[in-house]
């Protein structure tokens, strides 16, 4: 259905933490349906340097986002195109974050709790974001139908992030939404 409205990129979450959680053996079965023209994208948070190279070579998505505490070394260790996410804590300084994961392919900005490594519905101040920038960026974080346009004309990211806010309940998508979502999205195609 994610698809069908013409996602670009359809993301998986491979971590137990999730409530979007589905496990590898799921993953590798939804890859197997996901359009050569549509990323694959696998959420990690913290995983074993053992299950992302069985996430590498069973799943072989086209992106890996690491979105927990991952170190440089820790992300550059499998030679594998990236998405470094941050979470916006208030003492972020964004251009030494991005030097340290200087090999990133793209930079996910999702918004800050102690308690949650993203998923969490809420949305950070976009104003922090630099407008000028020498790197890709995602913006997630709270993101909706009714708040994408703004966002888009407050950040002008590469690409957008949502979850949360396209679904009736959590972990189901609510086809409206998402058609919604990405026909307001494309209209900056």
């Amino acid at each position: 259905m994610v698809q069908d409205a013409g996602a670009d990129a359809l993301g998986l979450v491979l971590y137990e933490g999730s409530r979007r959680f589905v496990n590898l053996e799921r993953a590798i079965d939804i890859r197997e349906v996901i359009r050569p023209d549509v990323l694959c994208i696998v959420l990690l948070v913290n995983a074993a340097p053992k299950f992302v190279k069985k996430v590498i070579d069973r799943v072989k998505p086209d992106l890996i986002q690491f979105h927990g505490d991952e170190t440089p070394e820790f992300c550059q260790q499998f030679d594998y195109p990236y998405i470094r996410a941050t979470r916006m804590r208030d003492d972020l300084d964004i251009s030494t974050e991005v030097s340290r994961y200087s090999d990133s392919k793209l930079f996910l900005f999702d918004a800050w709790r102690t308690d949650a490594y993203g998923g969490t519905g809420e949305k950070f101040d976009w104003n922090r974001l630099p407008v000028f920038r020498n790197y890709a960026l995602i913006l997630a974080g709270g993101l909706t139908p009714e708040n994408v346009v703004s966002a888009i004309e407050t950040v002008s990211p590469d690409m957008v992030d949502v979850s949360g806010g396209v679904e009736s309940a959590p972990g189901v998508k609510d086809e409206s939404k998402v058609r919604l979502f990405i026909e307001r999205v494309k209209t900056f195609s």
